[in-house]
């Protein structure tokens, strides 16, 4: 019985020991854009250059929009614990819904996204609308 007692003590150790690590090395956890500077840093990781001059986050931090000075628009989501992100071109697609602004890349692996923008919806839907204007007719 005591073996037994020490090998469950044994066992409760390592589990708080791990967790204390993953906790001290800051593993897993919340991942959120949390403020512009952030978005910034996961843009210049995303793409090398992409300078943004406009930048709105996701009410729950989970993507952003960001518009550099030539009027590129990145956007950047959340996959997994990293972020991902795609410039975007004439083929997105855009739909505004009140607050929301789903914005697509036509890229079948990174998806839709929809963005809780509050009253920056609108806007910002606007000007993906200026990226369509190129777009070619089928």
């Amino acid at each position: 019985m005591t073996a037994e007692l020490l090998k469950l003590a044994g066992s409760i150790a390592a589990i708080l020991f791990i967790a204390w690590l993953a906790r001290f090395w800051k593993l897993g956890g919340d991942v959120r854009i949390r403020s512009e500077e952030q978005a910034r840093e996961i843009a210049q990781e995303t793409l090398c250059g992409f300078d943004p001059v406009e930048i709105v986050i996701d009410r729950a931090g989970m993507a952003a929009l960001l518009r550099d000075a030539d009027g590129r628009h990145l956007l950047v989501r959340r996959h997994g614990v990293q972020w991902a992100g795609r410039l975007l071109d004439h083929h997105n697609e855009a739909r505004l819904d009140q607050n929301f602004l789903t914005v697509g890349t036509g890229e079948k692996t990174f998806g839709s996204v929809t963005l809780n923008l509050g009253a920056k919806a609108s806007h910002w839907a606007a000007g993906l609308r200026h990226l369509n204007i190129g777009r070619p007719h089928a």
